[in-house]
């Protein structure tokens, strides 16, 4: 016998069961496919959440209306809260310690005399405060552009209140060399 004999049936089972194995695997690539379809179609769509948050915040009412007892109380409530919002972007946490404000922000000018300004000595702030107190407290929270220099309004920080500004200037005031 010289090897294998190959007979013609025996040919065309092979050809039907290639035939069959192709037809399988490409049912079960199909159903793969199908399945990843179905499953992403199936699940929620989530979306960002800064998206969502700016969405609010841009179709948010601007104002509310309050009307009776119930309305008295909300808007009551809505005021507080809009007061205890305020008070916490006051800078440097409402001190009016003069020397945590002037620390903090003054001194980087008024230390090395950049832009004009005053040094805490007789001849810089002492000079300044014979103009008046008054305009001191005026040119610190207006802010002030003169011949000598330039004061930028509340020392550039808008958050600091005017109390706050006046408590600086008192303190820069009283330690004057």
């Amino acid at each position: 016998m010289p090897g294998w004999i190959v007979r013609n049936y025996d040919l065309d089972f092979l050809k039907k069961f290639s035939l069959v194995l192709v037809f399988l695997a490409a049912l079960t690539v199909g159903l793969i496919v199908f399945a990843m379809y179905l499953q992403h179609s199936m699940l929620p769509y989530e979306p960002n959440p800064l998206a969502v948050q700016r969405t609010e915040a841009r179709i948010a009412p601007v104002g509310a209306v309050y009307a009776g007892e119930t309305g008295a109380a909300a808007q009551a409530q809505a005021a507080a809260a809009a007061a205890a919002s305020a008070a916490s972007q006051v800078a440097y946490g409402g001190t009016l310690d003069g020397s945590v404000i002037y620390g903090n922000l003054c001194a980087g000018c008024h230390t090395s005399g950049a832009g004009g300004a005053p040094k805490l000595d007789a001849a810089g702030m002492g000079a300044r405060a014979a103009k008046g107190v008054e305009l001191l407290y005026t040119h610190a929270i207006d802010g002030f552009q003169g011949d000598t220099g330039v004061m930028p309004a509340k020392g550039g920080n808008p958050a600091l209140t005017d109390e706050q500004v006046r408590a600086t200037v008192d303190w820069m005031l009283a330690n004057v060399k």
